[in-house]
């Protein structure tokens, strides 16, 4: 909701006493609320009620101040809604409002030119509608307020129209005219909504579309009476005017018929309008204006409102009911009064009554004829129309029998459609179908994939598993080989302990032997040998303890030797056992890894048939991209040899630029011609080479064309040649890039060749005058601003010197007019001083805000085409000043023509427009300086229509018009010197054609030599603007196109000229 500035003071200093305070606040809340609700940036079309309470405001008021007071506070440079939603509101407050309306929205027309300027500059949707919106609603103000006899809601009656009109032809012709405007803006503003609603294929129950749509009802209803009026006008027209005159508002008509035609078709077959508006149907062929019958043929187009629903919300009373109703009952009380006299009041004579009466009676049966002739008219023209109804129901029938026909065509169409339908939703089926067999075959393969690599995974953990197995195998043959030692040490040391223990056993029983030999020998010694058999059996206790000790050992190691073999024949068990499996396993993985090969195998020739299918499907691309190429080519090439397109015109200076970009693009699609060899996979980068390649050739062939048709005749054949040979060059590679063998081989060094043949002569043709070298432009600027002053300086005092000899030499009226136009010319001189000071000043200016750490030649030597736009305007400046002067001096010594002094017035006004368009096209807004030249600019404009005013006024005193007296002529005489009159006319008319023809030779070969093209610095081609049919006119002089050619080759605006 867009927010509303407070009611300004100057509306509550209107308001009266605070007795109607407190309801005047209250009207102005309610109006604040409905322009608010009705405009704001919502995209949605108005409501209805609000609307209204803002149409009755109007009424309340009588005038539109409250309106206009908030509505200048509404944000509308901030959005082209709200702006577009203003427009809508204005134009149902001006159609409906009050009449007073008119004149307040007469004083806010600055308000809505500005709104729409601002927008139409804006690239905008709505800014462009916004625009062509306030352009009608200032056509709709301006004819009202010059017609007040047609109401903005452009209901009158055709008495009314016919008064309006009158019988002065030039009066109705010029309504004509204005009535022709008025209905183009109508007509342009609804084809810019259905053009945008049909880029972006709107349905009109959407609320955004339907905010476009809804200002068109209130176009609606003014085509309507536009068109009526128009017809009533057209065939008035042709009962005073010839046929031929009246042919251009024919076919002004005409058009503006068939759109009005297609406006009513394309709103009628819209949901939105059908509820809203019954729009009228306009006959199939406009109205014969040759035929004055065919005027009662003529049916007036009505549009009809339909009721509307009751709002939900009940509008306020803004006008008081309760005052209208007391004033009415006085009203009637007071007719009453006068006509039969006061109740209780003396009456009078019966005879005056009676007279009365009968006077009244009179009046009222002259009223009932009137009443009676109009009513047979609209019965005669509502029997037409039940005429054309009838023959529109006709028509409905036969289309109706047509739609029949139809209707059982488009149902068979149908049924085959169905069955096609059929057909191709089977095929999709089919297509799905497969599609998903791929899918699933994709994601097979991609698991057979994962599986493949999970066995190679595997059969690698297992090789490890093996690897490591083996290790321990090696690690347990080795052990059981150390056990193997150990017990065989074990036996070993058994052995010896044996060994010894028998040893020792034997030593014993030798012992024993000795003992009991010495027993026998020695019974002495009984007693010690007892001892010591007693030592010995302990000594045998104590080794047999030993031998069970060794025993018990060795059952031991047994043991663990035994142990040791079992778990040795374990780990055998388990080796073979795991030698087993990774056989079996090593089996599997070979089978799959064979599988899997074979489907490896089978998914690379899957893959190859793709690569070959990816580089056909990229060759095919290919060929469209030629195909499309050569279509380009030839359209341009076409183009060459056009008649239309002789009327296109375009710059050196822009043709070398398309011409280097094209050079440009044949680089690049020789790189993307080797990429493409290189890789055929991928033809990118070569189609979006071509498709370059072929628009920047175009591009160069049509400009070629069009800057040939300002060119010597030399030059032009040759650039035409060249362009053709350049265009067919072109087409002969696309040719060989069609072939597959010579696509390898194509080459575009015959095209390269052709291009630079184009690059040259547009060198050749660029203006002369661009051959200045850059670093002598700042020092012939200030060598032209000073050879400027000094001209003017000159022509100041050789004007003060033809002063004073005209002063000697003339008296009377001659020294009366010499020194009017003297005093002119040096106030001129003096204007054009101070201009060209103020001028020098801001180029000062200019240079040190803008060339920063460079200096002032390099400045100007950076802006060359502004510096060389600076030196054409001095010059032309100068030489103005020295042609004035002496034009001057040879009107002074009754040498010259008056003419002369005018032209080159209206010259030197031109050229110092041109000084200023310079000057000021890099100057900041805000700086004084181009404030100051400004106004000088605008002081020269004016001393120059004072030095024009004052030759026309000084020619007019000094010829001497001889009087024409006729008076003793005879018939035979006068018919003589008619002829002979006629016969002088003819003679000069074709003398001022020959010197108008001259003229534009000259104005042409001039253009061509200070710079012979039109076009800004971007250089684009566009075709010569059309001359405008007048009316009645005679063809308007050529004008001098030289001035300003530097300003358009700079990028400056037009210079404002001077118009006397």
């Amino acid at each position: 909701m867009n927010s509303i500035k407070s009611v300004p003071a100057r509306v509550l200093s209107r308001r009266g006493g605070h007795s109607l305070e407190a309801e005047r606040e209250q009207f102005d809340k309610s109006q604040a609320i409905s322009i608010s609700k009705a405009i704001n940036t919502q995209e949605a079309p108005v409501k209805e009620k609000h609307a209204r309470r803002i149409i009755l405001g109007t009424h309340h008021e009588k005038g539109a101040f409250t309106f206009w007071s908030y509505a200048i506070g509404l944000p509308l440079p901030s959005s082209a809604i709200l702006s577009w939603k203003f427009c809508h509101v204005l134009h149902k407050v001006l159609r409906d409002g009050h009449p007073n309306v008119l004149q307040d929205c007469q004083r806010y027309r600055s308000n809505i030119r500005e709104t729409g300027d601002l927008w139409g500059h804006l690239h905008d949707r709505y800014g462009q509608l916004v625009s062509i919106y306030t352009r009608l609603l200032l056509t709709k103000i301006s004819f009202h307020t010059k017609h007040p006899e047609f109401p903005p809601g452009l209901e009158v009656s055709d008495e009314v129209l016919e008064k309006t009109a009158g019988t002065d032809v030039n009066n109705i012709f010029q309504l004509t005219v204005e009535l022709f405007d008025y209905l183009d803006w109508e007509l342009k503003l609804s084809e810019s909504v259905f053009r945008q609603l049909n880029t972006s294929m709107a349905v009109s129950q959407m609320s955004a579309v339907q905010c476009r749509l809804a200002p068109l009802i209130q176009v609606i209803q003014d085509c309507s009476h536009l068109y009526h009026y128009a017809v009533k006008l057209m065939f008035k027209l042709h009962s005073c005017l010839p046929a031929d005159t009246l042919q251009g508002h024919r076919d002004r008509f005409h058009e503006q018929f068939r759109s009005l035609k297609n406006f009513f078709k394309k709103a009628s077959d819209m949901l939105y309008f059908k509820r809203l508006i019954q729009i009228p149907r306009l006959p199939e062929s406009p109205p014969n204006f040759l035929r004055a019958s065919a005027l009662a043929e003529h049916v007036k187009p009505v549009v009809v409102i339909p009721e509307e629903a009751p709002e939900d919300e009940e509008p306020e009373n803004l006008i008081e009911i309760s005052t209208a109703s007391t004033v009415e009952p006085q009203v009637t009380s007071d007719i009453f009064e006068q006509t039969f006299g006061p109740p209780n009041g003396i009456r009078d004579d019966r005879d005056a009554q009676i007279e009365s009466l009968k006077k009244e009676v009179d009046m009222l049966r002259a009223e009932m004829e009137k009443i009676k002739l109009e009513a047979q008219r609209y019965i005669t023209q509502l029997k037409a129309q039940v005429n054309s109804l009838e023959g529109e129901v006709e028509e409905q029938r036969k289309q109706k029998q047509k739609a029949l026909v139809d209707n059982e065509q488009l149902r068979d169409e149908l049924e085959r459609l169905q069955r096609a339908k059929q057909d191709s939703d089977r095929s999709q089926r089919l297509c799905a179908e497969a599609e998903k067999k791929a899918n699933a075959t994709e994601i097979r393969y991609t698991k057979l994939k994962e599986k493949h690599s999970e066995l190679i995974n595997t059969h690698a953990e297992l090789l490890r598993k093996n690897a490591d197995t083996a290790k321990q195998l090696t690690v347990t043959q080795q052990s059981q080989e150390e056990v193997a030692r150990v017990k065989e040490q074990l036996a070993f040391q058994v052995e010896q302990v044996k060994r010894e223990a028998e040893m020792k056993l034997e030593d014993q029983s030798v012992q024993m032997e000795q003992l009991r030999q010495e027993l026998d020998a020695r019974r002495d010694e009984l007693d010690q040998a007892q001892r010591s058999l007693s030592h010995a059996k302990q000594a045998g206790t104590e080794l047999s303890a030993q031998v069970e000790a060794l025993h018990a050992e060795k059952e031991v190691l047994r043991r663990s030797v035994s142990e040791k073999e079992c778990e040795l024949l374990s780990v055998r068990g388990l080796v073979e056992e795991k030698e087993l499996q990774l056989s079996q396993e090593a089996d599997k993985a070979t089978r799959e890894i064979r599988e899997l090969q074979g489907r490896l195998l089978e998914k690379s020739n899957q893959e190859h048939s793709l690569q070959q299918k990816l580089l056909d499907e990229q060759f095919g691309i290919l060929q469209e991209t030629v195909r499309e190429a050569e279509d380009i080519l030839r359209d341009a090439m076409a183009k060459l040899d056009d008649p239309l397109h002789i009327r296109c015109t375009s710059s050196p200076d822009y043709l070398l630029s398309r011409a280097q970009a094209a050079l440009e693009s044949v680089d690049t699609l020789e790189n993307g011609h080797a990429q493409y060899v290189a890789s055929m996979a991928d033809a990118a980068g070569l189609v979006g080479a071509l498709a370059l390649f072929a628009h920047l050739t175009a591009d160069t062939i049509v400009n070629g064309s069009a800057t040939s048709h300002l060119a010597p005749t030399d030059h032009a054949d040759r650039l035409t040649e060249t362009c053709r040979d350049y265009g067919q060059q072109s087409l002969d590679y696309l040719g060989e890039l069609k072939d597959k063998e010579m696509l390898r081989h194509a080459k575009l060094g015959d095209v390269r060749q052709a291009l630079r043949g184009v690059l040259q002569l547009a060198q050749e043709l660029r203006p002369k005058s661009l051959d200045i070298k850059q670093e002598e432009l700042g020092d012939m600027v200030e060598k032209e601003m000073a050879s400027t002053s000094e001209a003017i300086e000159d022509a100041v005092r050789r004007i003060e010197e033809m002063m004073s000899q005209a002063r000697n030499e003339s008296s009377g009226v001659k020294l009366e007019v010499n020194e009017r136009i003297l005093n002119s010319c040096t106030d001129l001189m003096k204007a054009i001083r101070l201009l060209v000071t103020t001028s020098t000043n801001l180029q000062k200016e200019i240079v040190e805000s803008g060339r920063g750490a460079a200096t002032t030649q390099e400045f100007y030597a950076k802006n060359s085409r502004w510096t060389e736009g600076l030196i054409s305007a001095s010059k032309a400046v100068g030489w103005g000043a020295t042609q004035l002067v002496e034009s001057a001096d040879r009107v002074v010594l009754h040498m010259g023509k008056y003419e002369e002094l005018i032209v080159c017035s209206h010259e030197i006004a031109a050229s110092t427009a041109q000084l200023v368009a310079a000057s000021k096209v890099k100057a900041e807004k805000s700086s004084r300086n181009l404030s100051r030249l400004q106004e000088c600019s605008r002081n020269v404009n004016e001393m120059a229509a004072n030095v024009v005013a004052s030759t026309k006024s000084g020619q007019e005193q000094i010829e001497e018009k001889d009087t024409m007296d006729f008076s003793g002529m005879s018939l035979i005489k006068l018919k003589k010197e008619e002829m002979e009159t006629q016969v002088k006319v003819l003679e000069l008319e074709k003398r001022l054609e020959g010197e108008r023809v001259r003229l534009g030779e000259l104005r042409k070969q001039h253009y061509a030599l200070a710079g012979p093209y039109d076009a800004a610095e971007d250089g684009e081609a566009k075709p010569a603007p059309a001359p405008r049919r007048g009316i009645l006119k005679k063809p308007p002089l050529p004008q001098k196109p030289s001035h300003g050619e530097l300003e358009r080759d700079a990028g400056l605006p037009p210079p404002d000229r001077a118009n006397f």
